[in-house]
């Protein structure tokens, strides 16, 4: 046998097997972006139904038709082409419901976009009728500076913004106009 032929492809099969380690990287955002384009998601959710919990306890319950990952992204996000219906839940799991055509979750801000006919329903039957609102998830606080219509028992105002907690309690219409129920 020759051993010098057997030397150099030992040494061909070192050789490569140490640039293929060394030229492999651990980068898992790397791995990610392989086969996906940069305008495709990196995923898609059919018949999504995701439940946020805190301490064993449901806050809240997103259900949408579809959803669209593209958290690879430099600024990550979650959309929903074909809207969403979020259900907030308080301490004593009464429900506000959130229905809207169209939402995005921005992944860093905990932030919630909705927009297209955005429906409010609180448990107590008030209600506010929106373009596009805004869910902090952290604050659970809803805002838009979008014009807004207003219903709860005694009046039905519209205004050009909203800011609240998420149950309404510290509800407030910005530039109102409307009817109101006056005690004299």
């Amino acid at each position: 046998m020759n051993f010098k032929k057997l030397y150099n492809i030992k040494n061909g099969v070192i050789a490569l097997a140490m640039t293929l380690f060394f030229s492999c990287t651990n980068n898992f955002k790397e791995v990610n972006k392989i086969g996906v384009s940069e305008n495709e998601p990196q995923g898609i959710g059919i018949e999504v139904n995701a439940k946020r919990t805190d301490s064993g306890r449901v806050v809240a319950n997103l259900i949408s038709p579809k959803l669209l990952d593209f958290e690879n992204r430099k600024f990550p996000y979650s959309e929903f082409p074909e809207g969403v219906t979020l259900h907030i839940f308080d301490e004593q799991n009464f429900k506000t419901t959130i229905v809207s055509d169209y939402a995005i979750i921005y992944s860093e801000t905990d932030v919630i976009d909705m927009q297209g006919n955005v429906v409010v329903s609180t448990h107590e039957g008030d209600s506010l009728f929106a373009d596009q609102l805004f869910f902090d998830q952290q604050k659970e606080w809803l805002f838009t500076n979008s014009p807004v219509r207003y219903k709860a028992e005694g009046f039905d105002t519209r205004g050009k913004g909203f800011d609240s907690d998420r149950d309404f309690t510290k509800a407030e219409v910005l530039e109102i106009s409307g009817y109101f129920l006056i005690d004299e």
